[in-house]
């Protein structure tokens, strides 16, 4: 995510790109891979990292939880970012459309009834993705409840 979004942005900025891309849904799908793709998954990993060390555990709750966070998040922003993507270059070629008199060819609301489909996917992926995040919530909270790691022998100090 981290490295579609960094390549993505300078893409944007260049004029024929951005011409097409400006004040479309492509920016916002651009913007949430890189914020929920990157650092949402980068901060779920430091949550699960850090976790069981904080609250001296021996192990997270369980793993098979985390591998179904990983994969609803990640299937999650896929599919929320590519129809983001998907409805931004549609809604810029609409509104590029222009008849041979030069007035445009689709109104403002025949856009938006074209977008509706792809954001039902759109919808979808959130729903995958924060059903992900909850699902990191549980396993962290069991986590949290579970019985303190046993605490090891302390090591022999050899005298000096």
């Amino acid at each position: 995510f981290y490295g579609m979004s960094t390549f993505e942005g300078p893409m944007m900025s260049i004029k024929a790109v951005n011409s097409l891309s400006h004040y479309t849904d492509w920016t916002i799908g651009h913007v949430h891979s890189g914020a929920l793709g990157w650092n949402g998954m980068i901060t779920f990993g430091a949550l699960y990292f850090l976790t069981p060390r904080l609250w001296n555990r021996e192990r997270l709750y369980s793993l098979s939880l985390v591998s179904w966070h990983f994969w609803l998040a990640t299937i999650g922003i896929v599919l929320y970012a590519a129809s983001m993507w998907v409805t931004g270059i549609m809604e810029g070629l609409m509104w590029r459309e222009v008849d041979a008199n030069g007035f445009l060819v689709n109104a403002f609301a025949d856009t938006v009834a074209a977008k509706y489909p792809m954001y039902v996917v759109r919808g979808l992926g959130g729903v995958m993705y924060l059903t992900g995040a909850l699902i990191m919530c549980y396993n962290l909270v069991m986590t949290v409840r579970a019985q303190p790691a046993k605490a090891s022998q302390a090591a022999a100090v050899p005298a000096e």
